[in-house]
């Protein structure tokens, strides 16, 4: 396999893991929401309630220290090896602009990280996870 083929394929893997993890992310407390209202027992797994809030809080640290996802870091460096183009800043700030035109400076980005955890946070008390 031609290396430049390897890195990029590296590159998109990463891109698609770095999107799963927004999904689980984002489609997690809609789903905890959700499942609050159905009676959905899934929603308080003590596992997943915890690997959801962990998720939520690497972000939100993240963005009070100002660094860059490390999938965004890493996604990129392979796509240079490969010689493609990358894009500057973090990934959701990227991809928000590329989908949605949306542009917005670093204290928005921040802003609504910290009020998506706060959700979490409160969501872990609304819908208690039990061992």
């Amino acid at each position: 396999m031609d290396e430049r083929l390897f890195y990029l394929i590296v590159a998109d893997a990463i891109l698609v893991t770095h999107v799963l993890f927004v999904c689980f992310v984002v489609f997690g407390l809609t789903l905890i929401f959700i499942g609050k209202w159905r009676a959905w027992h899934w929603v308080h797994h003590f596992w997943f309630r915890v690997t959801h809030l962990f998720a939520i809080a690497i972000v939100v640290l993240q963005s009070w220290l100002g660094a860059i996802c490390p999938l965004t870091i890493w996604e990129m460096e392979l796509r240079v090896l490969a010689g493609d183009q990358v894009y500057r800043g973090s990934f959701i700030a990227h991809w928000l602009g590329e989908l949605l035109y949306y542009r917005a400076p670093d204290w928005v980005f921040i802003l609504l990280y910290t009020a998506f955890g706060a959700l979490v946070v409160g969501s872990w008390f609304w819908v208690r996870p039990r061992r």
